[in-house]
C-alpha cells in the first residue's frame, strides 16, 4: 500500500497520467469498498485541490453520501435531481462550468461553482454509484478531467467486483 502520492507534473493531463498509476497500486491487495473509495477520493482531492471529492452511492431510489473529502455534504438526494441525481438518470458524465445556471442545482454548500460529476456503472449497466467533485471556482473541469475520470470510473467499476 502506498504511503503518499507523488505528483512533479504541473499541467492537468499530466497529473492525472502520474495519479492514476498510483491510486491502482493504492487500492490492490486492499477488498474493502468503503476503505478504497475513501483513499481514492483523498488522493484526488489532495492532488488537485478540489473543494469537495466523493462518491454517492445509489441505494433505491435515492444516491446516499459515501466516502468524501471537503466539507459537510448532501446526504441523500433523488433519481434526477441535481447534477448528481441528472448524472445517475442520464448515466452520463456531467460537466457543470457554473452550477448555478444548472436548473434543478442542489446547493449543498453555496461555496461550489463548478462540478464534474461521474456515473460509475456495474456489469450491466446500471449506475451503482456517482463520482462527484466540486470546485469553488468557475469553470475548473474540462475535456482532460472528463476523459481521466471515466478511465478512472471504469477502473471503479472493474474493482468493484474485487471489492464485494
Amino acid at each position: 500500500m502506498a504511503e503518499e502520492i507523488v505528483i512533479t507534473s504541473e499541467d492537468k493531463a499530466s497529473k492525472y497520467e502520474e495519479l492514476l498509476p498510483q491510486i491502482n497500486a493504492l487500492v490492490t491487495g486492499e477488498t474493502n469498498a468503503t476503505a478504497n473509495l475513501a483513499n481514492i477520493a483523498a488522493a484526488l482531492h489532495h492532488t488537485f485541490h478540489f473543494f469537495w471529492t466523493g462518491f454517492y452511492l445509489v441505494d433505491q431510489n435515492e444516491l446516499i453520501l459515501g466516502p468524501f473529502q471537503g466539507p459537510i455534504a448532501c446526504t441523500r438526494i433523488a433519481f434526477g435531481k441535481g447534477v448528481c441525481g441528472s448524472s445517475w438518470e442520464q448515466k452520463q458524465t456531467l460537466v457543470v462550468p457554473n452550477v448555478h445556471e444548472f436548473p434543478g442545482h442542489i446547493a449543498c454548500s453555496s461555496d461550489s461553482n463548478s462540478e464534474i460529476v461521474v456515473p460509475i456503472l456495474d456489469k450491466n449497466n446500471e449506475v451503482q454509484m456517482i463520482f462527484d467533485i466540486d470546485s469553488a471556482q468557475f469553470g475548473t473541469f474540462n475535456e482532460v478531467d472528463k476523459h481521466y475520470l471515466e478511465i478512472l470510473a471504469a477502473s471503479i467499476s472493474n474493482w468493484m467486483n474485487q471489492w464485494i
